[in-house]
């Protein structure tokens, strides 16, 4: 929508309609004073729930002149912008924001910023309620429209979310030296065609071509910058506390899925204690099979739910115990007690294209050659390989419904052991 600079100004003169709307904007020392964010908030939920829109800042929407936004003041806007969306709207609004550079009528290059606002999989609840577009306007939805409107997102999420159009991001997010290693000599020579046969790209209803779900976790560089939420939160504490006076180490691992669950299974080994016995010979003792470790981690990147918008995969680590959290409940008809009986994906895609991705760590992780196998022998691996070093079965507890929370404890050495 509006591809190009030149068609969003030529939309611009044509004014306010039903995916296009335009703001002025007025501040206070650093802060954005007008509109509301209650108001801003509304328009934001009400094109969300109707279809494909742009919102520009920095247009005035009577006289259609651009005004611009004074650069010192970008960030400020553009913060006020993401805060309206996760903290005012539910569930959250992810929308792509950009700083244009324009022409004005006076001649003067000014800046605007663009939000692409994609129709959502949702139905959103602002401030002032529950809003949908008609014409230039918004309107409160009556118990007519939300019934049908539910009845839709309801039919929309039998495709699976992580097959879902991401229509903000730009086709070229996907770098071929990260899809790359998924081709064989049985793909199709043209790129775009292979990447829409494998998912990677896929059409919105308007039939626009732009990357997926999957294909943004799996084939751009930086996943957060389109899926906020798509990251580990990794920690390790001193004691057996979550206290932040504690903290040994920290860091928030983003990148292609695959990099993540490499990374993350690294900050693991790299946190975790190794004792030496020494008698009769030297054999180390390490807190946790990293087998286990890695099977855990790659579950919770392959089967969270990654429409949960604000929700994160947390990796905790003290001194006697891992713990995983994974955003979403467990799928399908499963069951904390089936969870080592049975196999079932949320993501099926992910975990295919996970399945396909080469085995990056060699040492004290198992045999396996790719990422992801296909078998269902993640969770007997965690459960079997960490009771053995510690003597206590691993234990998955489920959070309100909506969080599978897994903790591995740590292996104690005998008494009188040394540390390394």
């Amino acid at each position: 929508m509006f591809d190009t600079t030149d068609e969003l100004l030529r939309q611009i003169q044509l004014g306010e309609d039903s995916s296009l709307e335009l703001k002025n904007l007025e501040y206070k020392n650093n802060q954005v004073s007008g509109p509301h964010r209650n108001s801003m908030a509304d328009e934001l939920a009400a094109m969300a729930n109707t279809a494909n829109s742009v919102v520009v800042l920095g247009v005035d929407d009577k006289s259609r002149t651009i005004t611009g936004i004074p650069e010192e003041k970008l960030d400020i806007v553009e913060t006020w912008i993401r805060n309206i969306c996760n903290d005012l709207i539910e569930p959250p609004l992810f929308c792509r924001i950009r700083k244009i550079h324009v022409m004005a009528d006076d001649e003067i290059k000014r800046v605007i910023i663009r939000i692409d606002v994609p129709k959502s999989l949702f139905v959103h609840r602002s401030p002032g309620g529950q809003f949908h577009r008609i014409g230039s306007s918004k309107r409160q939805m009556s118990q007519e429209v939300l019934a049908r409107l539910f009845q839709q997102r309801s039919q929309t999420r039998i495709i699976r979310f992580d097959e879902q159009a991401v229509t903000a991001a730009p086709q070229n997010c996907l770098l071929k030296t990260l899809w790359g290693k998924f081709k064989s000599h049985l793909s199709p020579d043209d790129d775009d065609e292979f990447l829409l046969k494998l998912k990677l790209l896929t059409q919105d209803e308007d039939g626009k071509t732009c990357p997926s779900v999957s294909g943004i976790l799996m084939a751009s560089e930086n996943p957060m910058e389109y899926i906020t939420n798509a990251f580990i939160q990794a920690v390790s504490y001193r004691g057996t506390e979550r206290n932040a006076a504690y903290q040994m180490d920290a860091t928030d691992i983003n990148g292609p899925l695959d990099i993540q669950i490499t990374e993350a299974s690294k900050f693991v080994q790299k946190n975790m204690r190794v004792f030496a016995i020494k008698a009769p010979a030297r054999k180390d003792i390490p807190q946790y099979s990293m087998q286990a470790v890695f099977e855990a981690i790659v579950n919770a990147v392959a089967h969270r739910d990654y429409s949960i918008h604000g929700s994160k995969i947390r990796l905790h680590m003290f001194s006697d115990r891992l713990e995983i959290f994974s955003p979403g409940t467990i799928s399908n008809t499963m069951t904390i007690d089936s969870l080592a009986l049975r196999q079932s994906a949320r993501n099926e895609l992910i975990t295919s294209l996970l399945a396909r991705c080469p085995m990056p760590l060699e040492e004290d992780y198992g045999e396996r050659a790719f990422i992801m196998d296909k078998r269902g022998e993640g969770v007997p691996i965690i459960l079997s390989k960490s009771e053995i070093l510690s003597g206590k079965k691993p234990v998955y507890y489920l959070i309100d419904d909506s969080e599978l929370m897994l903790t591995i404890f740590a292996a104690t050495p005998p008494a009188g052991e040394d540390e390394e």
